[in-house]
């Protein structure tokens, strides 16, 4: 199933699959704060992807995530706003969630007893969250990245995920004709597949080190589609103007990237 808006506008945000809520102890806003500012704002599609809960060994606790016995709030509170709101919105229940091998399986079986409609990658660690190390930090060696791309690729490879947030994030700063061999090599895999790499507005916000115009340079080479995704953490960032104009006209127009707002429902039941 997809979801979405079919023809994507140059001036306006129809559709929106990565926001967030308060229960990844970082982000603001009660949900239906959310869901009415994505009205005001014109959106006619809200996806909810907050940071899924993970199942790790041990007494790993994860500080940037929701806690498994605050998924049920999530998917009721969800569900009853889709049908509060839905002649004024389409509302689809989503998370975004790493890929770690180990732990992967231990996911899907929890989220195949609930009614989720999707997950986004949004892979913030090389190797495992516990023991790895922070896809921000500053990378040099060609086996980092080449392990992220490799992590990346095999988690996308599974069906689970409609697209990939924030496809550049993992901060390689070596040689470029090393980070052109490994992202074209993602974005190969990830055209293959169907999926979208995001432009992520929080990058765009915060001015992070991502979005990266040599990352989308090499997506346009190899002919990727793109998505918007407001990364909202609060309300507010549903306001997307500012963020829309710039990735319009510093990499969609001038790069001659193709954008869609539409995602395949890769849960959904």
């Amino acid at each position: 199933m997809i979801a979405g808006n079919k023809n994507p506008k140059d001036n306006i945000l129809l559709a929106n699959f990565h926001t967030h809520t308060f229960r990844c102890h970082h982000a603001v806003g009660q949900d239906r704060e959310y869901v009415e500012k994505a009205i005001e704002q014109g959106i006619k599609t809200l996806g909810f992807s907050d940071h899924s809960p993970y199942f790790f060994d041990g007494d790993y606790y994860s500080h940037f995530r929701m806690r498994p016995e605050e998924f049920d709030g999530y998917v009721n509170s969800l569900l009853a706003l889709r049908d509060e709101y839905k002649d004024d919105i389409d509302i689809f229940i989503g998370l975004e969630a790493e890929y770690y091998p180990k732990h992967f399986g231990r996911l899907t079986d929890f989220l195949s007893g609930y009614p989720v409609d999707y997950l986004i990658m949004g892979q913030h660690y090389l190797g495992n969250e516990y023991d790895g190390t922070n896809s921000c930090n500053i990378y040099t060696e060609e086996k980092d990245l080449e392990n992220y791309v490799s992590q990346v690729t095999e988690g996308l490879s599974s069906g689970k995920y409609a697209y990939i947030a924030h496809p550049d994030i993992f901060q390689f700063r070596g040689d470029e004709k090393i980070y052109e061999k490994h992202m074209s090599r993602m974005c190969e895999t990830v055209k293959q597949l169907g999926i979208p790499l995001e432009i992520n507005f929080l990058g765009i916000r915060a001015s992070r080190h991502y979005p990266r115009k040599d990352f989308f340079r090499i997506a346009a080479e190899v002919g990727n589609t793109v998505i918007f995704g407001c990364d909202a953490h609060s309300p507010s960032e549903l306001e997307y103007r500012k963020e829309f104009d710039f990735a319009m006209a510093e990499y969609v127009k001038p790069m001659g990237l193709s954008r869609t707002e539409q995602i395949k429902l890769t849960l959904r039941k």
